[in-house]
């Protein structure tokens, strides 16, 4: 039996936590889907085709992993893709908490998706998107929390974000 799990999430930019989930889960399963949330109200840096093609870059050793971009409902993005499941990071027990939730939400939604909970190693424990786009707007090197291909976008992104706010 072949089974496809879906690891969604906005990536803003990816980190090297969301990739070592990814690798991990990638020997887990026979085939493993980005879904990539388009995510307006998070206010994203990147917009969805720049996340989608960074993702797609860092994962391209990974024959068994597919990145695609989506809007809507994630249990509708799992039924058209026949994913039975949903992979979701957890750093801490905050994080948890709200996942629990969603894990049952989602449950309710499409039964037949079970969500699991990968933990990441320690070294990524604290890494977010949201602390890795702070430190680069600072100045700061992000090299320890992200692939070299992704801080090098990161870096061109903020520069040209701030030129723009110059104007």
């Amino acid at each position: 039996m072949s089974v496809t799990a879906i690891y969604p999430g906005t990536f803003d930019p990816i980190t090297n936590g969301h990739l070592d989930l990814i690798e991990r889960a990638s020997k887990l399963f026979d085939k493993i889907i980005i879904g990539v949330a388009y995510s307006p109200t998070k206010r994203p840096l990147f917009s969805l085709e720049e996340r989608v093609e960074m993702i797609q870059q860092v994962t391209s050793e990974l024959e068994n992993v597919v990145v695609i971009g989506f809007t809507g409902l994630l249990v509708d993005l799992a039924k058209q893709n026949k994913a039975s499941v949903l992979i979701r990071g957890v750093r801490a027990v905050a994080d948890y908490e709200y996942e629990f939730q969603l894990a049952n939400v989602n449950r309710s939604l499409y039964p037949e998706l079970e969500t699991i909970f990968l933990t990441p190693i320690e070294k990524n424990s604290f890494i977010s998107s949201t602390i890795v786009k702070e430190v680069a707007r600072h100045g700061g090197d992000v090299s320890g929390f992200v692939s070299e291909s992704v801080a090098a976008e990161l870096v061109n992104k903020l520069s040209r974000v701030s030129d723009q706010d110059k104007h």
